[in-house]
């Protein structure tokens, strides 16, 4: 891959693309993201361009240490004095936050060297003090290198999507990103696949409850996303063109954030059932990763949408429903207050609903064809999935479907985002539906 690969990513961190729905520059908060064949040697020229001085802290786990970490390390030694963090299989919780909050209370600034749960960490630590921080990625198993957000589970078991910051360099060495684990390439491909189906929650919750949606954040993507799914075969085969492409749209759907504020672009209904098997799933939790089960939610969702869009007559809803009892049952006393105030955004009472079906009806031709132009054929997805080397059931993932089952009927309770499993929960349609998912 050459350097014309990143060229819309270079025009916006250099401020000079214009954001076609607006008509001004449309920068995004980062100095500098790179993304090569190979930065073996290049790793001190990088970190020296973004100021970084004084103490530098190096943070890895146990994986992403041998991966780049000691190589990081080692070439940064030239700017000055390096501490290296190594941490034994962290999860990005508020006790990990605190914890690696203290061991960083000496840096001047912070370099990260993995993906997920490391970026995540280190980004919202240096988000609390403003410390600048870098990352090295390791694999392309999430979108978020570029995100100004980071999902940390709080103490009562919630994942939450925290405020934060951005790097202020992304780094990505394609060699690198290229020969990790397929399963992790394919969670990054599972991560990816949401935007059709997060594109229709978002016009269907713009469109009925008059939320702000942005197409911009979903045109950036798009083009990348035609050649990476063309691509998908060649993931499992480490292939660095198709993780380069596979980078892209994971930068660009970061990048989405900048321009839109919100993370709905990438995170609806298909999240939200991640989510609730990450928060919940407890002892029956199969030790997934997100972008895995991001990728079988996809799958589902889509077959929802595809159902409730085949037909010429709009659904008919009734007033929201939610057994207050065994919400409680099942995520427990502590989150089941958190649960209902996330409703209360969104639950329909009868004059609500009488609204909703009025609306449902007058829009409904025009609707639903809007939302069948964002959508794509479910079978091209699962089989571009497969291809990558992902799961695409609930079996496959090893959950139990019994649980994926309460997964795709409760998601819609644990936030106020609006979805397709929103209209069909209270069009009577999602219980039958959640029966069909395997």
């Amino acid at each position: 891959m050459g350097r014309w690969t990143t060229s819309l990513i270079d025009e916006m961190v250099a401020g000079r693309w214009v954001n076609p729905e607006t008509g001004q520059p449309g920068r995004v908060p980062y100095d500098i993201v790179v993304i090569e064949d190979r930065l073996d040697g290049a790793e001190a020229d990088l970190v020296a361009r973004l100021g970084f001085s004084g103490r530098l802290a190096v943070v890895s786990d146990e994986n992403t240490h041998g991966v780049m970490g000691k190589r990081v390390e080692a070439a940064l030694k030239k700017l000055g004095s390096v501490e290296s963090v190594v941490l034994d299989h962290p999860h990005a919780d508020e006790a990990n936050v605190a914890a690696l909050k203290d061991r960083l209370r000496h840096a001047d600034a912070v370099i990260a060297v993995g993906s997920g749960t490391i970026n995540d960490l280190c980004k919202y630590v240096t988000s609390l003090d403003g410390r600048g921080y870098c990352v090295f990625g390791t694999a392309p198993s999430m979108n978020g290198y570029t995100s100004t957000t980071a999902s940390i589970t709080i103490a009562s078991g919630l994942k939450t999507s925290k405020p934060a910051h951005a790097p202020k360099g992304v780094f990505i060495d394609l060699a690198v990103n290229a020969a990790a684990p397929t399963y992790l390439i394919a969670a990054g491909f599972g991560d990816c696949l949401c935007r059709s189906v997060a594109q229709v929650d978002c016009w269907l919750s713009s469109r009925l409850l008059g939320t702000k949606y942005s197409n911009l954040a979903f045109l950036i993507e798009i083009p990348d996303e035609k050649e990476l799914m063309r691509r998908a075969p060649a993931l499992a085969k480490g292939d660095i063109e198709a993780v380069g492409y596979l980078h892209r749209v994971l930068t660009l759907c970061g990048f989405g954030v900048s321009f839109t504020g919100t993370t709905n672009h990438g995170s609806m209904g298909e999240h939200q059932i991640s989510h609730y098997i990450d928060c919940f799933a407890g002892k029956r939790h199969p030790g997934t990763l997100h972008g895995q089960q991001v990728g079988v939610a996809s799958l589902s969702m889509a077959r929802l949408q595809a159902q409730i869009l085949a037909s010429d007559k709009p659904p008919v809803v009734a007033p929201t429903r939610i057994d207050e009892a065994d919400l409680r049952r099942r995520v427990g006393a502590e989150v089941a207050p958190i649960c209902l105030a996330e409703m209360a955004h969104k639950a329909l009472d009868h004059a609500g609903a009488e609204a909703m079906n009025a609306k449902l009806e007058a829009l409904w031709p025009t609707l639903r064809a809007e939302l069948q132009g964002f959508t794509l054929p479910v079978e091209a997805m699962r089989t571009a999935l497969a291809a990558s080397g992902g799961p695409t059931t609930a079996a496959e993932l090893r959950l139990d479907v019994g649980f994926y089952r309460e997964a795709v009927r409760h998601a819609r309770e644990i936030r106020r985002r609006y979805s397709m499993l929103d209209l069909a929960a209270d069009a009577g349609l999602l219980d039958r539906f959640a029966e069909t998912q395997h």
